[in-house]
């Protein structure tokens, strides 16, 4: 604030004449700066001296003297925010920050992307907007649910490449003949990052809370209680077999916060810095699995850089560049997929929406070009083929001879796409007599939604974590779609069914009888996935081990920078 400060008082100093010399005294000086004229003379003497402007006082109370600006404030400012940056003074430069996108971006440019700073290996990310708390269980973004598998860890965990949930907090688990009885052996040194010893009965204490919320209540529907059976022994009592617990207690919603520090957990990072413009990340020295390569970890929230006529790679949300350097040809393109998640279209049937005219919009979807036409950048989406690798979408008809109904609404909520997508169907709709109301939720989820019992199209977003077949299950149990798209009795059975699917042992029959459960949802026309995103991470030359996940994002403790100078 110190620099800020420095830098509107220079600005009032220079504004009346824009630059040019002028004759003037030091009360006139003094009252544009709102300070006294003691302080007054400071400031002109600690400016001349950092060779900003040149005073020549004239003796005599009152006399005219003449000031002479050497430096313009726009490159005072941008000088400030250079040493702010080389000092790792990340606040300081943020509040210097105030300039056009263009300027903004040259002057992060050596700064962004990886560097070693003070013998620290640090990775600076631009992002496109401010991250949401990081509050324990469901988190609506990408970004942040992957901020919480850094920080905070589980009682198991996901690896790549690898849809079975590993050991984390706890080293191991054994399972009861019966499926009711789960017992997980803790790890014998586990830290917080606040540098305490886990007690076992802290993470006793951070599940029973967890489990207070009703998301995650119904997740954990099967759990009795908890209990600790030992010192090193986190036991999970059954009402009935749920062979998904493995996997929900590795899903990002159940990872595990200090019960009384919720920003404290034992991830392999630690969060030093949360504010809406800075987001810093800190390795943990005492964390229990692979140790991060990288010291430090920085969100810079620069929206400036996003600004569609600057032509910076970092175009889209799931199009992640890291860093900014001089030439944009010199970032090079890491990693891409195409990801699992996608978003997708549910159709509420009723008197006003018959099965057949439902069917009859998703052939109208996937049977013309509508997707391949939509106005978006190239490839950004990918349209949907299949609800997952394996699971195909039913055939439809490409003969649109079932009547629409005259009047249909259509809800929908982010990302921005659907905002393309659904003035498309819109239009597509009208063409068959049908017109569509639309209905924007400016949400990432469904929550508190009023119009969602209501409509009868609706539009959303589904992500996938690292194992896409149980997040579709959690997705059925958990998300606030389903019981207002569904009647009470078809909800009821549909709990009913993946009741039954959760007690097969066998991991490939409970994934068929899950790929059951959909195929029955897109065949009665209730649920058709629309498109895909191409996710994309580009870095500049010297950021390695970065490989796309799931979600978009990377392992930040796989990612590693090349010593200053190598």
């Amino acid at each position: 604030m110190r620099l800020l400060n420095r830098l509107n008082q220079y600005q009032r100093l220079w504004q009346p004449s824009t630059g040019a010399c002028q004759s003037v005294t030091i009360a006139e000086l003094a009252a544009r700066c709102f300070c006294s004229e003691r302080h007054m003379r400071t400031l002109l003497r600690q400016a001349q001296e950092a060779g900003w402007l040149n005073w020549q006082a004239q003796s005599g109370r009152g006399k005219r003297g003449v000031l002479t600006f050497l430096v313009s404030p726009a490159a005072l400012r941008n000088q400030m925010m250079e040493l702010a940056l080389h000092k790792g003074q990340q606040h300081a430069a943020l509040e210097l920050a105030q300039l056009a996108p263009v300027e903004l971006r040259a002057l992060l440019n050596p700064f962004l992307g990886g560097q070693w700073h003070n013998d620290t290996p640090t990775l600076r990310i631009p992002y496109y907007r401010p991250l949401e708390p990081l509050h324990p269980g469901f988190l609506p973004g990408r970004a942040e649910q992957h901020l919480a598998g850094q920080i905070f860890s589980g009682l198991t965990r996901f690896m790549p490449d690898s849809p079975l949930p590993q050991g984390d907090l706890a080293h191991h688990w054994t399972v009861s003949q019966d499926g009711l009885r789960w017992q997980f052996s803790i790890r014998s040194t586990l830290w917080w990052h606040n540098g305490d010893a886990v007690a076992t009965e802290q993470l006793q204490a951070r599940l029973l809370m967890l489990l207070t919320q009703p998301a995650l209540r119904r997740l954990f529907a099967s759990v009795k209680h908890i209990e600790v059976t030992h010192a090193r022994s986190l036991t999970f009592i059954l009402h009935r077999p749920d062979y998904w617990l493995a996997h929900r207690l590795a899903s990002y919603c159940s990872v595990l916060a200090h019960p009384e520090h919720p920003a404290i957990g034992t991830g392999p990072f630690c969060l030093k810095i949360f504010e809406p413009d800075l987001v810093r990340l800190e390795n943990h020295d005492r964390y229990h699995l692979t140790h991060p390569l990288l010291k430090a970890i920085e969100y810079w929230i620069t929206p400036q850089l996003f600004e569609q006529n600057l032509g910076t790679s970092c175009r889209h949300p799931v199009q992640i560049a890291i860093g900014e350097p001089q030439e944009l040809g010199q970032l090079r393109l890491v990693s891409n997929s195409i990801s699992l998640g996608f978003c997708y279209l549910a159709l509420r049937q009723s008197e006003r929406l018959s099965e057949a005219q439902a069917r009859q919009v998703i052939d109208l979807i996937h049977a013309t070009s509508l997707l391949q036409t939509l106005p978006l950048d190239d490839d950004l989406i990918t349209p949907s083929e299949e609800l997952l690798p394996g699971w195909a979408i039913p055939p439809g008809s490409a003969q649109l001879t079932t009547p629409l109904p005259p009047t249909l609404t259509l809800l929908y909520h982010l990302p921005v796409e659907l905002h393309t997508m659904a003035e498309q169907l819109k239009t597509a709709l009208a063409e068959q007599g049908c017109e569509l109301t639309l209905i924007f939720f400016d949400a990432k989820t469904w929550e508190g939604c009023g119009d969602l019992a209501n409509a009868d199209l609706i539009m959303g977003d589904r992500l996938i974590g690292e194992s896409a077949e149980y997040t579709l299950e959690q997705w059925l149990r958990c998300d606030a779609l389903w019981p207002a798209l569904l009647s009470a009795s078809q909800f009821a059975r549909l709990q009913r069914t993946l009741d039954d699917a959760q007690q097969h042992q066998d991991d490939p029959a409970r994934g068929a009888a899950l790929q059951s459960v959909f195929n029955t949802l897109m065949e009665r026309a209730i649920l058709t996935p629309l498109f895909n995103y191409q996710y994309r991470i580009s870095a500049p030359p010297g950021v390695n081990g970065i490989r796309l996940n799931a979600r978009g994002w990377f392992d930040f403790s796989a990612a590693w920078l090349p010593v200053a100078g190598s």
